[in-house]
Formats: structure tokens, sequence, C-alpha cells
């Protein structure tokens, strides 16, 4: 523990020890002086110290949104983005004339008519007038608020424009894997019961003809699939490193999870969906500055755009952290052709380095007696 956070700590002690004692002193004051002195004497402290906390809040609030509001998210960098940060910052606005103005008649109320002998209050359970109003009027704003969130809401999970550019993610404990459509531009075909790490094949592909058995416990075979084998998925492309997107390129992003819910959560675009097992969901934006832009935009040399999960997902959800690099147009094609398809680093590089191997092995096996080999 540091020396700040025991000083810390003190400071707090000795402030409930201060304020324990003051009320202790102020209860034996009371005891003297009678009890009804005693009352109203605390009521008009108390009335006091309403309207201190409501100016002190006030204050404290409008100072943490000057010191860390432009700390908390950063500038948009979507299209979707910047119009979500409108929506925002219009309901912000709403709700904040509303809890100015409320919260300040609720206290300043509470000081002006504090217990006064010399008045009475007025009974009133019942004013049809005054519910209609508190009623309908909040009512009309927070429809019309719903009613721009569902409108960018089915926008972003919608169809996106022609050409935009499609990246599978998929979610898994815990990290993710991104897939992109090879040179016929579509994604292959895809098993869970075919995933299989050990032959690195993390999102199942089916890359020949295979045939899976389910089992039970007991170990007897409940069904049998036969898989046949998808050309679309020998060229797709399978990344774990980062994502790489295309800078005023829509795209689509389509959203799986291998195992539990996670959540792909992108604060820089102002996007969020579940990842959900068995479930795919999309949703598209289209990037507005590069990643280099974004570290001269925040002043951040060691910027860049993070991909969270937003869903707890296990006892290493906090290590489930990705990146995306949002590059120009003539950077992506460059990145795109230095790739190599999945199918052939997990299959065809290991069946050429397998073979050598085979045919010195072959080889070997034909010996004469004088153990000399008799190459073929």
């Amino acid at each position: 523990m540091s020396i700040s956070t025991i000083f810390i700590i003190a400071i707090l002690l000795l402030g409930f020890l201060i304020t324990f004692q003051i009320a202790k002193a102020s209860e034996y004051v009371g005891v003297l002086k009678g009890e009804k002195k005693n009352f109203e004497q605390n009521n008009r402290i108390n009335a006091f110290l309403l309207i201190l906390f409501l100016v002190g809040g006030l204050i404290g609030v409008y100072c943490c949104n000057e010191m860390f509001g432009p700390k908390i998210l950063g500038e948009a960098a979507s299209d979707h983005g910047k119009k979500i940060d409108t929506m925002l910052h219009i309901t912000i606005l709403i709700t904040g004339i509303t809890f100015v103005l409320t919260q300040g008649l609720l206290f300043w109320f509470s000081f002006k008519y504090q217990y006064s002998p010399k008045r009475k209050a007025l009974y009133q359970p019942h004013n049809n007038k005054l519910e209609v109003i508190w009623t309908v009027v909040p009512a009309i704003f927070l429809t019309v608020l719903v009613g721009f969130g569902l409108f960018y809401w089915f926008k972003i999970t919608g169809d996106p424009p022609k050409g935009a550019l499609e990246v599978e993610i998929t979610g898994k404990q815990f990290n993710w894997i991104y897939r992109y459509p090879g040179k016929d531009g579509e994604f292959g075909r895809k098993y869970f019961l075919n995933i299989s790490d050990a032959k690195d094949n993390a999102l199942g592909l089916i890359w020949s003809d295979t045939t899976i058995q389910r089992k039970d416990e007991d170990g007897n075979v409940t069904h049998t699939v036969a898989l046949k084998a998808d050309k679309a998925a020998q060229d797709d492309i399978v990344e774990t490193e980062k994502m790489m997107l295309v800078v005023g390129k829509p795209v689509k992003l389509i959203i799986n999870s291998r195992d539990v819910i996670h959540d792909v959560g992108l604060a820089h675009f102002r996007m969020k969906m579940d990842a959900v097992p068995g479930t795919p969901t999309t949703m598209w934006f289209t990037p507005l500055y590069t990643t280099k832009q974004m570290k001269e935009r925040e002043h951040n040399p060691e910027f860049v755009y993070e991909i969270s999960c937003d869903q707890m997902c296990g006892k290493g959800h906090y290590t489930m952290r990705g990146i995306i690099d949002v590059v120009t147009q003539q950077e992506y094609d460059a990145w795109i052709l230095s790739q190599k398809p999945k199918y052939q680093t997990a299959v065809l590089d290991n069946l050429k380095s397998s073979a050598p191997a085979a045919d010195s092995a072959k080889a070997a096996a034909i010996v004469t007696p004088a153990n000399t080999v008799v190459k073929k």
C-alpha cells in the first residue's frame, strides 16, 4: 500500500471522527437548550445544507465533465458514431435541463418552505391537471428519443451499401478470430463439430469431405454427420492478430461465438453487438479515420482502435482485447495479397513438409544385408 493511499484513508477516518464528535456535541447542546429549540435549529441547518449540497453537486458535475468528459470515449471515428454522439448530446441536454429544473425546485422548496410555526402546510392529495402534465410531457419527449434510437438501430443492423467489405468476427474464450473471404468473395461453409484447434481449424471450416460421429457420455454414437467439401472455404483468410479495415469504406461485421455469449464492443466507433453461439448477428459502419490519423487527432502515438468484450464471459474476460487497424485501400490491398488462406497453411503446407520426410523413410526401409541403402 502506497503512502498516498494511507494518507487518504487517514484523512477519511479523521473526517468521520470529526463529524461524529460534532454530532455528539450538537446532541448535548440540544439537551441543554430544550427539545423544541433544538428541533428548529437543526431544521434551519438541514435546509441550508440542502442548498449547499445542490450547488456543490452541480459544480462537481460540471467540473468532472470538463476534466474527464473528453477522455472517456474520445472522438467518434465512424459515420454512425457521429450520429450516435449527436443523439446522446440531445438526450443529455433534455434530461440535464429537466434535472436542473426539478432538483433545483425540490431543494429550493425544501429551503424556502422549511418548518415554521407561523405557516400551515396545504394538504392536496389529488390533482388531475398536474398528473396529466407530468405524465404526458415526459412521455412525448421519451417517445421522440426512443424513436431516434430505433431509427439508428435499424440503420446500423440493416443492409450495408453495395460493395461493403465483409469481415466475420468470432469470439472464443479468450480472444477474437477474424475471417475474410478469399478471391471468390464468398465465405465458405463451416460446422461447429468440425472445429479442431489441433488441426488449426479454429472455425470448423469444411475443407474436405468429412464424416463426423457425435457420441454420448458412454461413448455410443448418437448420430453421424457427412460434410461435403466446400471450395469456397479453401481460400478464406483467417487471422487472430488484428482486424484490418479500409478508411471510408463501409464494413459489415458478421458476429459469432464459439462457446459462450461474448459482445463485440467498439467504443471508438460507438458500436456494440452480442456474439451469440449458433445465432450470427450483424452490424455495419464506415470508419472515418485511419489509425495513423487518429494518433494525430488524439495526440497519442500509442493509440489503437480496440475491440473489447462487453459481456462477462469467464475468468479471462479482462484479457479479451482485440485490435483494429484502419488503413488506406492501397495498404489493405497489399496486406490481403500477403495473406495465405488458412487451408493452405493448415493443410497444404503440412502435406508438402511431410512429403519429403515420408520419401526418406521409405528409402531408409529398403536396406541390403550389408546395410547399404538402395535408392530408387
